[in-house]
């Protein structure tokens, strides 16, 4: 988990890393909803305290799921954010280009990537996941249509929360928001008041 800080310090050191050159059209997940869409969504979601009880099992959400053929959720993101990906008879990528959203980073290597569960599956479990199906987890942890699964360097994909963690690239931190505050609305999840005036200070920014 990643140490509590203030959220002014982590804009401040996003800040560092904005002057990363980025162009992720057609290499990044879903557009998320509008600003003004998420300030409306962000006002809708139940504040509640986070829950982890019973506790959270990684394996209480299946991936990866076949997609298409043979290619399953990972390879499909993959090739989906990447350019010029080449895959094998089982769907792997064995050549490509990618640049990771969250900080900017480019790779050649689909091996320096996880597919990043924007709002991370503890964190779903203990706004209201744990009281899903087991179906239904499956489709939240493979879920390709809303702004939830993306490519990241793989080093960034830790357990998460919004109110002390968004990406270092501050050109992205408002879409990160956004895509936030979206899938929590879809999946009827909660918020804590700490997630609530983090998400409300990055949209007052936007």
């Amino acid at each position: 988990m990643f140490s509590k800080v203030s959220l002014p310090t982590v804009l401040l050191l996003g800040a560092v890393a904005s002057a990363v050159p980025l162009d992720i059209k057609g290499r990044a997940l879903p557009t998320p909803i509008a600003v003004s869409t998420a300030k409306t969504y962000l006002s809708e979601l139940v504040v509640a305290v986070d829950s982890n009880v019973p506790a959270y099992e990684r394996s209480l959400f299946k991936t990866w799921d076949i997609i298409s053929g043979t290619c399953d959720t990972r390879e499909t993101v993959l090739k989906r954010d990447g350019t010029s990906v080449v895959t094998d008879s089982s769907c792997a990528a064995t050549s490509g280009s990618w640049v990771s959203p969250y900080d900017g980073v480019p790779t050649n290597l689909a091996s320096d990537l996880d597919i990043d569960h924007l709002v991370p599956l503890k964190e779903a479990w203990v706004s209201g996941a744990r009281d899903w199906t087991a179906a239904q987890r499956e489709a939240f942890a493979n879920d390709l249509t809303r702004p939830q699964l993306v490519a990241v360097t793989d080093n960034l994909n830790e357990s998460k929360d919004i109110a002390n963690w968004i990406p270092p690239l501050s050109s992205y931190v408002c879409t990160y928001a956004r895509a936030w505050v979206q899938v929590k609305h879809f999946y009827g999840l909660t918020i804590d008041s700490a997630e609530k005036t983090a998400i409300s200070g990055i949209l007052a920014g936007c």
